[in-house]
């Protein structure tokens, strides 16, 4: 294998015979250190920070402890109704009938956040999502569940099938909203990938998260995110409370092209679960930065290409490199091309030839495959003979 050590800026190949690298040229570190303080001290039971382009994890605090999960549970019922939306199962205009399950006067909701939905009015999906989210409605999380598996137990049944396809590997479901139920449990962790997972998979739904207010049946409710109204970065996503769960927020917030997603459980108080989640916020922004260091298609190498039909090919990598690191370290990233000693055609498209390693102070940030970025088809026969000869006397020179 060939080993380039590229520091500093982004480096980049120069050319074709064999690969050589050259530096872009870039600011030199001047800065002094970055100093990082120890996280914040959040009053919660279990909290968590991430920044949601890169999986990174800023803070955590007893982030796989099983609690339960209040109307935090109703992201879930949510991202299920956007799911189904989208495949084309269910449309926004379709008619709801209420049951009386689903009925606002249900006993089991007594005290509870209600969208007040009736039977014998029938609801659209479109508002009973907006009721769900906005409104916090326990009434109108039942009568989706119902509309969309028949009862509430098969819906637990596609909300923890959904949650294990995201990879919420400690939580569980018994029902859509979120009331006291035993077995139902979520982790700070698993709610920040679900919160990562609406952002990412139904970004047009979960643009209802940031909605101040929505009106139903002549009723006006408010958004209980009231970090909506005071930080125009923060554009979701949900709170929670219950006297067993205590006050929750799971909280997403854009700086600067930086998305973070913090998760806050068991406070004492709304405006607690509100500052400590501030808190959360202000320090990943301030102390951490999303680097995207190299793009798709973007051409890291052209390493010299032996019996093909061109004499070198293009490499490099087919996701983007994200990475989360402190502000003012970006400039002592080591970038480290690893490279197949001898690239041989045919290739195709998306061949692995070698490995891109990004570390900082002796620690690897990312790493990933780099591969063929275009196919290269074999050459004729003596074409490939002469190739053959060539690279037996470069082997024998170099031992």
């Amino acid at each position: 294998m060939k080993h380039f050590l590229l520091t500093g800026a982004l480096l980049v190949a120069a050319a074709a015979m064999p690969s050589v690298i050259a530096q872009v040229p870039g600011v030199p570190s001047t800065q002094a250190a970055t100093v990082i303080p120890a996280p914040p001290q959040v009053a919660a039971k279990a909290y968590f920070l991430i920044d949601a382009n890169s999986g990174a994890v800023l803070v955590e605090h007893n982030a796989d402890e099983q609690l339960p999960p209040a109307s935090l549970t109703k992201m879930m019922t949510a991202y299920v109704l956007a799911s189904e939306m989208e495949a084309g199962r269910v449309k926004p205009t379709d008619m709801v009938a209420v049951s009386n399950n689903a009925w606002s006067q249900n006993p089991v909701f007594a005290g509870s956040s209600l969208m007040w939905i009736e039977p014998g009015t029938p609801v659209s999906l479109a508002d009973l999502e907006r009721g769900i989210i906005i409104s916090s409605g326990n009434d109108a999380t039942v009568a989706v569940a119902e509309h969309l598996a028949g009862n509430e137990a098969a819906f637990a049944d596609m909300m923890n099938a959904h949650a294990e396809a995201i990879g919420m590997q400690d939580s569980w479901f018994v029902n859509s909203h979120g009331l006291p139920a035993p077995g139902q449990f979520v982790t700070a962790r698993d709610l920040a990938k679900l919160a990562a997972a609406m952002i990412n998979n139904f970004p047009e739904h979960y643009a209802l998260y940031k909605e101040l207010e929505y009106t139903y049946g002549g009723i006006l409710q408010y958004n209980r995110n009231s970090l909506l109204r005071e930080d125009p970065t923060v554009d979701g996503i949900k709170t929670g409370y219950t006297r067993e769960a205590g006050y929750g927020l799971v909280a997403s917030a854009e700086r600067r092209g930086m998305r973070l997603i913090s998760v806050v459980l068991g406070t004492r108080s709304a405006n607690a679960r509100k500052n400590e989640t501030r808190s959360l916020l202000n320090y990943g922004f301030r102390f951490f930065e999303t680097v995207n260091l190299f793009d798709p298609e973007q051409a890291l190498a052209e390493p010299r290409v032996w019996k093909g039909l061109a004499q070198s090919v293009r490499v490099g990598v087919l996701e983007p490199a994200v990475v989360t690191l402190p502000r003012g370290k970006r400039e002592q990233l080591q970038t480290e091309l690893e490279l197949a000693d001898s690239v041989v055609a045919p290739l195709a498209r998306g061949d692995q030839l070698g490995t891109v390693r990004l570390s900082l102070e002796g620690e690897t940030v990312h790493e990933a495959p780099v591969v063929a970025l275009e196919a290269v088809d074999q050459a004729g026969f003596f074409a490939r003979l002469w190739d053959s000869i060539k690279m037996w006397i470069s082997k024998l020179f170099s031992v």
